[in-house]
């Protein structure tokens, strides 16, 4: 169980000096206690206490870190069964697997794939983030590949699975930027769980079940590796799916230590097709894969797993915003319309996908409504005459149309009046209540628009 806040009060040296961003020490440590402040914020604690204390408040699912500096991907670190109860802390990397015993035709594919499939969604970039290396065959090429895809894909974590020669040389290859290690069995435990530890990388537990998952995790704990990956073996979809469950119940419900550790999988095992794979690995991203390899990465597919996994792992107690600003789509110039909206991310997509669609030139404006739609935000008096005429002023539109023409949504009717009284030079339009209409307005008001220009 966790300390509770008076208990980490009572190890801390008590001295209110406010250099951990706190008022008080007791402030500090109820921030510690609900998992919101670090213990090593803290200048003057102990480190025994500092490891005290961090294990005593460790989430229930261990947190394992692959990579380094701006590209460290955390995996596990949960701490509930189900979204609603707080959120989900650390969405799934996906990736797919690369044998140095493919033609090289096919690794370069592969190795294309990770530049080429990304997207912006949100302002979040959506990409592949890890890649299983396997090694098949000269243990030279398997070193080609390692060095290959470190100079190639600097942004994308390594899972290594390999011989405990290779994977010693791999591991120096890698520099800084930590590993996964994939492969330690019943057969090769001591030897693998060895070189995890001088080398302090995290290492994968692989068991044909459940029992003998729990055992070999528990020896490798014995050992004094702490970072461990599992994967449970599971021989069918069912299996793979009880195996999950039980691993988190056991973890966070029981806190049994042995099953406290994130999980791969791989889809590709279980499924005939394509098509299956990717059913599997979008359960997978929910019910509770902590790493996802897939058999190939295809845009159709993967773009759909990278959504919903953002989607899922977004805390549901804060909505999904875009940053307020000024958005150019289509290429607008100064006679091109001005359409503006609330920031919460669906309204976003929405709203821009359809003027895309019309292929208007148009500035869309974005308003900071703390991520509430448009008629939540205006009931809530974050979306008036006011707040919108202020923005406008402010956000330099003014400085890259010569004209004065603003779109509304539909739902804002009631408040053009007033908004005119607010923005007395311009032309308040109201748009249709559905963005759906959205093409249609925009096309007359930027015919409009092409005519007061060579009339100037």
């Amino acid at each position: 169980m966790g300390l509770t806040g008076i208990q980490i009060l009572g190890k801390l040296p008590k001295k209110n000096c406010k250099e951990c961003g706190y008022p008080t020490c007791m402030a500090f440590a109820m921030k510690v206690a609900a998992g919101q402040a670090e213990i090593t914020a803290c200048p003057y604690v102990d480190p025994k206490v500092v490891e005290e204390i961090a294990e005593a408040t460790a989430p229930p699912i261990r947190t394992v870190k692959l990579g380094s500096g701006d590209y460290t991907y955390s995996l596990g670190g949960e701490v509930v069964l189900f979204r609603h109860e707080k959120r989900f802390e650390n969405p799934p990397p996906l990736g797919t697997y690369i044998s140095s015993a493919m033609e090289e035709e096919e690794i370069s594919r592969r190795l294309s794939l990770y530049k080429n499939l990304q997207w912006d969604r949100v302002g979040v970039k959506l990409q592949p983030e890890i890649v299983f290396l396997t090694e098949a065959g000269r243990n030279s090429k398997f070193m080609d590949l390692v060095k290959r895809v470190r100079e190639e894909l600097p942004h994308v974590a390594l899972i290594m699975e390999g011989s405990t020669a290779s994977l010693e040389k791999a591991i120096s290859l890698c520099g800084d930027f930590k590993p996964l290690l994939y492969g330690a069995t019943k057969e090769n435990l001591e030897d693998i769980t060895s070189l995890a530890l001088d080398a302090k990388v995290p290492l994968t537990i692989v068991a044909k079940s459940l029992d003998e998952l729990s055992e070999l995790a528990e020896r490798a704990l014995q050992k004094g590796l702490k970072d461990l990956v599992l994967d449970p073996g599971s021989r069918g979809v069912r299996e793979l799916f009880e195996d999950l469950v039980i691993i988190r119940r056991s973890a966070i419900k029981k806190r049994y230590k042995p099953f406290g550790f994130p999980v791969i999988t791989f889809p590709y095992r279980y499924a005939e097709d394509y098509f299956s794979e990717s059913l599997l690995a979008g359960l997978l991203i929910a019910k509770y894969a902590s790493v996802i390899v897939l058999s190939d990465l295809k845009a159709e597919s993967l773009f759909n797993l990278l959504v919903e996994r953002m989607n899922i792992f977004t805390d549901p107690q804060k909505p999904l915003v875009v940053e307020e600003g000024i958005y150019p789509v289509n290429g607008p110039d100064e006679y091109s319309p001005v359409v503006i909206t609330c920031n919460f991310a669906l309204t976003y997509f929405i709203v821009n996908g359809e003027i895309e669609s019309s292929r208007v030139p148009t500035w869309l404006l974005i308003k900071n409504t703390d991520g509430l739609s448009v008629l939540t935000a205006w009931a809530a008096g974050k979306f008036g005459a006011d707040s919108i005429a202020e923005f406008v002023k402010r956000c330099g539109i003014e400085q890259k149309v010569k004209h004065r023409k603003l779109e509304i949504p539909g739902y804002l009717a009631g408040i053009k009046g007033e908004l005119e009284e607010e923005l007395p030079d311009w032309e308040i339009i109201v748009g249709p209540r559905e963005a759906s209409g959205l093409p249609a307005l925009l096309k007359r008001v930027y015919a409009e628009l092409q005519e007061m220009k060579k009339a100037s």
